[in-house]
């Protein structure tokens, strides 16, 4: 497939100076973070289900309030670089980005939220052709339901992430996400609305044709909370091997967003690297020069909403 959005994720000019990278020392600590609180997460939340003990409270203080302000401190004490610590200014804009996808995105997971996107996503599992109904009880019924569901929605979300970064036209919903010049654990959510409406709509359409009960859905909302933030963290978190074979971790994903096309034009399963690595977009690379897009400059709110209406030339010349 020809790279059509390829000038706009061009590398730094040879000579430009780079930020010094202290080395991150291999430590098994730092590899178990990830599966520790990932898995973790997910079999404490089947557990709650399993015994009828999760309602919208709890899942929201656990899943949404939690995380989030743990990795913000735990970055402050472990941080990976300091170049990416964020300035308050930055915290802000995040802040607006995470609250436009509790309102936008979290409905589309849980029957918690009662919304029209709720009651839609409902109708269409209801009407789904396919008699398949995962309804499991038990805590391995749970979370094997969620992993299978993982498994062919991070497959949807795969290709649609890697037609957005081989296209120009669809490049352009993706573009706000990639925009960064720092990670930090609040900048998953930043995402153009098109691109929740279009992108991320992989696991609600497998949650669909599977007939997914609440319970597994919760499951697979635990484990894509916990780890879209640890993959954005700035804290030196490493890969473990088996887990890293299947699951996407901090390492990969920061590869993902670098300046550099041969390591941001890679690594798309952003939940399930497993298909990466069989479709040869795969990149074990453990450091990054530059994050970022283009000129790897930051953008203002407007502009990163306005990106998808602006022409090729504009979106090549940011």
């Amino acid at each position: 497939m020809t790279n059509n959005a390829q000038d706009i994720n061009a590398s730094p000019e040879v000579g430009e100076a780079t930020p010094n990278i202290a080395p991150t020392k291999p430590s098994l600590a730092w590899a178990l973070v990830q599966p520790v609180l990932v898995i973790g997460s997910m079999l404490l939340v089947a557990f709650m289900v399993s015994i009828n003990w999760l309602h919208q409270e709890l899942f929201s203080a656990i899943m949404i309030v939690l995380p989030i302000p743990l990795c913000i401190f735990a970055e402050r004490i472990w941080t990976k670089r300091e170049d990416w610590l964020l300035e308050p200014k930055e915290m802000l804009e995040d802040a607006f980005w995470l609250a436009f996808a509790g309102f936008l995105w979290v409905p589309l997971y849980s029957d918690f939220y009662e919304t029209p996107l709720s009651e839609g996503f409902r109708a269409v599992r209801d009407l789904t052709p396919l008699q398949i109904s995962l309804e499991p009880t038990s805590v391995l019924g749970l979370f094997g339901a969620a992993f299978m569901v993982l498994l062919i929605s991070s497959f949807v979300y795969y290709w649609l992430h890697r037609v957005q970064h081989e296209s120009l036209f669809f490049w352009r919903m993706h573009a706000t996400h990639h925009h960064i010049t720092k990670m930090g654990c609040m900048r998953g959510d930043r995402t153009h609305p098109l691109e929740w409406l279009s992108l991320l709509l992989g696991t609600p359409v497998a949650l669909a044709l599977l007939g997914a009960s609440d319970g597994v859905m919760t499951v697979v909302g635990a484990f894509s909370i916990w780890n879209g933030i640890l993959n954005h963290s700035n804290l030196p978190i490493r890969t473990l091997p088996v887990y890293d074979w299947i699951f996407a971790t901090a390492p990969q994903h920061h590869a993902h967003h670098a300046v550099e096309r041969r390591q941001s034009d890679s690594n798309y399963g952003c939940m399930i690297i497993l298909w990466d690595r069989l479709f040869g977009t795969y990149c074990g690379d453990s450091e990054v020069a530059q994050i970022g897009a283009g000129k790897a400059k930051p953008l203002s709110i407007k502009k990163q909403l306005l990106l998808s209406f602006y022409s090729n030339d504009k979106l090549k010349d940011l």
